[in-house]
């Protein structure tokens, strides 16, 4: 096919000038052919147009990615900022990164933080002077409100923020501690202040602690000695296995435990030797007011002034309980050992106590002058026990 070496317009073999461009065609039949195509004129407009935009998007790109680039350094400078607690100054910057790239997602939550960060602040500023007029409670709840507003927050600045709420936190706490401790607390209170102060971390925390558990143990260690010294050895583990909860290690203690199942064992064995000797002793006893409580003092004969025979004795009660109606059987015998009659007699008083002593006496009437030759023999005494 045949085209126009200019314009590259077709055309025909038989004409001479292009009916496009008007250029005089070449005789040369051949040079009527392209090798290689000519640019189009049409073309330069729509090209051009396309180059233009290419260039102003590119233009475009650098501006915008330098303006990005200028609003993440100032984003980076405000962290910086924030790290050293200048929050005024780190809301200028981030504002200002705001300014090179609107709708900065991190900017903004940086300053949605920068506001709760200044309200903590003032919170810790406000805290501290309540700290002083002793409002320890009210101080407390104002930083816990304050530390709750940053929980939806994470990153350097806000563990840093959060850190020195914690620290004022812990000397609120102390001083809270502190105060209880001045006013000489009790044991109940000595145990709540003494889970307080361990949940706190610091070196003055640590030296308070000891203090309250030694306090704790100073307390259960007299506590426990006296129900020892009682002899309530139950009350005294009982005290003892409580204070060990706050003292788990204290030697004071331990050693305390230790003695009390001692002296209990000791208590229980004495005590089951004098429950046995008690009943050996009962026993002997038992037999002795059985058979032999009533002990003969005395016994003898003698002539009243009618001249008859008067038999006249005592005894003594070595029962260890009251006996009554001791009755006195006694015999009349000769020199030779004849035995001339038997006879009894009650002792008076009726009742004889432990130790007391009673008498009995009898007059034979129907014996007068035989009476210088006898004796008498007391052949057996009985008697009642209550």
């Amino acid at each position: 096919m045949l085209h126009c070496p200019y314009c590259g317009s077709s055309i025909k073999s038989d004409e001479h000038y292009c009916i496009t461009c008007g250029e005089k065609l070449p005789p040369d039949i051949n040079e009527r052919f392209i090798t290689s195509k000519k640019f189009n004129k049409f073309w330069f407009l729509p090209l051009s147009a396309f180059f233009a935009i290419l260039l102003f998007s590119g233009l475009f790109y650098l501006i915008l990615e330098n303006k990005t680039n200028e609003a993440q350094a100032l984003y980076a400078e405000g962290e910086e900022l924030v790290l050293k607690g200048d929050y005024a100054k780190a809301n200028e910057t981030f504002e200002s990164a705001l300014e090179y790239k609107p709708h900065f997602t991190q900017a903004e939550i940086a300053l949605n933080f920068l506001s709760k960060a200044i309200q903590a602040e003032s919170s810790l500023e406000k805290a501290e002077k309540l700290l002083e007029e002793d409002k320890h409670q009210e101080a407390l709840s104002l930083i816990n409100d304050s530390e709750s507003d940053l929980n939806t927050f994470n990153g350097p600045g806000v563990n840093k923020l959060i850190s020195d709420i914690g620290a004022t936190r812990n000397n609120i706490k102390l001083e809270q501690i502190k105060n209880v401790l001045n006013k000489d607390s009790n044991i109940d209170e000595l145990k709540i202040l003494l889970w307080d102060a361990e949940a706190i971390d610091s070196t003055e925390a640590i030296a308070i602690t000891t203090s309250i558990r030694e306090q704790i143990v100073d307390y259960t260690y007299t506590k426990a000695n006296e129900q020892l010294n009682s002899k309530q050895f139950n009350d005294a583990q009982i005290i003892v296995e409580d204070g060990l909860k706050y003292a788990p290690d204290s030697e004071k203690l331990l050693s305390l435990k230790t003695t009390i199942d001692k002296e209990q064992v000791a208590f229980e064995t004495a005590q089951e030797q004098r429950i046995e000797q008690a009943m050996t002793t009962a026993e002997e006893e038992r037999q002795l007011n059985e058979t032999d409580a009533i002990e003969l003092v005395k016994v003898g004969l003698s002539k009243d002034e009618q001249g008859k025979l008067v038999v006249q004795g005592e005894v003594k009660s070595v029962a260890t309980i009251p006996v009554n109606s001791v009755l006195i059987n006694y015999s009349l015998v000769t020199k030779e050992g004849n035995e001339i009659l038997t006879n009894e007699v009650f002792v008076f008083p009726d009742k004889l106590y432990p130790g007391e002593t009673g008498k009995f006496e009898y007059t034979h009437f129907d014996i007068d002058e035989k009476g210088k030759d006898l004796n008498i023999e007391v052949q057996k005494i009985t008697w009642y026990t209550d």
